[in-house]
């Protein structure tokens, strides 16, 4: 390991840059793992912080989130009325745009029976519930507002009396929590010049009618006026024991309405709502993904090559292919680790100011981690080019120089020497040979004898076969 710190001493502004580059390209990977994981959790998080036993909604429609529903209030009266319900609360949920804090707000509201109702939060992390009939919320801080806080919607001014993290609107803003007959109001009432208006029109069309008297024009002025009393679903909570799917079919037979497990929503959201978005940023994910691996891979590739010298002079130096393996698996190894732990400390200390949800998980992380090991394969490529002639191409490891008991004598009798001595050696093309020895061991002489200016005493030299 040494001797990887020591060349990356050697070389540390760059490597520092290329940690950091890298780095953030873990940083937009691990982000979109979880915008893609929060997507999801977004459109399912209030459904499953409701979790009734049954949603009842208008008949053969998806809803209240996956499409439109709306059913008269009083039918929680019938639904309560089905042998194994236990309790039928009604409820409300749309999405406004409102000015808060004098900034215009996208938010959803939720109106729901708050004397023991279902629909409503069930964990307050500040403040309290709800306890009287109007002009009291509870709200998710993504609104910006805190406990106490005043906050105008439609005709009146509500107070915020608790706050929650428990869920969040399918499309990721806030959720408002009202009383059922303060939603309605927010969602339907008119102001009061918005009323006289609507009914000076409505007098003059009935008035205009040559059967209706003026009196018989204003009695029919109230029945004609636009009913508040709507909501979009009915939450049901089953008796120990009863059958949920023969509860669903009374619904359904006697009612003439559409009732849907929890499971049933989950199921209607991911294939409905959310199906389109969940495909887009599943498909964004990989293609990152694939990215991140080919970059890492390029750059630790281009690391390797760029040493190609230095490795050469450390295999004529003796050196062993294990060291030089190493010293390079270990770079490569630091590299990745470094720019992974710079992106997972990064996204950690933002995910939060992203608009949309990013929930991260740790499988997600080790995967991204776990893919991006690929690239070691293109380690073994880069090495293989240096250890193994044969990943050059056709032709690379044809011989050109064969040497094959070279022996060279001066002199004889007392004085002779013999400055080579048997001496075999093959070379192929493209390959780096250095000769290595003390002075006198023979070097000048084998090239020499290569080079043909001198006469080998005994052997042969072949030059391209």
């Amino acid at each position: 390991m040494h001797l990887a710190f020591y060349d990356l001493k050697q070389h540390r502004g760059r490597f520092i840059a290329t940690v950091f580059g890298v780095g953030l390209l873990f940083t937009i990977v691990l982000a979109m793992n979880g915008l893609y994981r929060g997507n999801i959790y977004e459109g399912l998080a209030l459904i499953n912080a409701t979790n009734p036993d049954l949603w009842v909604v208008e008949r053969y429609r998806g809803g209240p989130f996956n499409e439109q529903s709306t059913v008269p209030e009083f039918y929680h009266y019938s639904v309560k009325a089905i042998p194994g319900v236990e309790k039928a609360s009604p409820f409300i949920y749309y999405t406004v745009e409102r000015p808060i804090a004098g900034k215009s707000r996208h938010f959803s509201i939720i109106g729901y029976d708050v004397f023991g109702g279902l629909g409503g939060p069930q964990k307050i992390f500040a403040g309290r519930n709800i306890e009287h009939a109007h002009y009291e919320m509870v709200a998710h801080p993504k609104l910006g507002v805190h406990v106490g806080d005043r906050v105008p919607l439609g005709l009146h001014t509500y107070t915020v009396v608790g706050l929650t993290k428990e869920a969040i609107s399918s499309d990721g803003e806030a959720l408002v929590y009202l009383s059922l007959p303060d939603a309605q109001e927010v969602l339907y009432q008119r102001d009061d010049e918005e009323i006289r208006n609507q009914r000076e029109r409505l007098l003059r069309t009935l008035s205009g009618q040559s059967y209706l008297s003026p009196n018989q024009a204003d009695k029919l002025l109230a029945p004609l006026q636009s009913d508040t009393h709507i909501i979009n679903a009915v939450l049901v909570r089953l008796k120990p024991g009863t059958n949920r799917a023969e509860v669903g079919r009374m619904i359904d037979k006697w009612l003439y309405l559409s009732a849907y497990s929890t499971e049933d929503e989950l199921q209607l959201m991911l294939k409905g709502r959310l199906a389109s978005m969940a495909k887009q940023l599943l498909l964004f994910r990989t293609l990152l993904l694939i990215i991140s691996v080919v970059i890492v891979s390029l750059v630790v590739y281009t690391f390797t090559m760029e040493k190609i010298r230095s490795i050469a002079v450390m295999k004529l130096i003796g050196a062993p292919d294990r060291v030089i393996v190493r010293m390079v698996m270990e770079q490569s190894l630091l590299l990745t680790i470094g720019a992974f732990l710079f992106g997972l400390i990064l996204i950690q200390n933002t995910y939060q100011m992203f608009p949309r949800t990013i929930l991260r998980i740790p499988g997600d992380d080790l995967l991204t981690f776990g893919f991006n090991g690929w690239h070691s394969r293109e380690y073994f490529r880069a090495l293989a080019r240096i250890e193994n002639p044969a990943c050059h191409g056709p032709g690379w490891m044809m011989e050109i120089l064969r040497i094959e008991g070279l022996t060279k004598v001066f002199g004889s009798g007392r004085l002779e020497v013999r400055a080579l001595q048997d001496i075999n050696l093959s070379v192929s093309k493209g390959e780096l040979v250095a000769l290595l020895g003390p002075s006198g061991s023979g070097k000048t002489t084998l090239l020499l004898c290569i080079s043909l200016i001198l006469v080998p005493t005994a052997g042969k030299v072949v030059f391209g076969g």
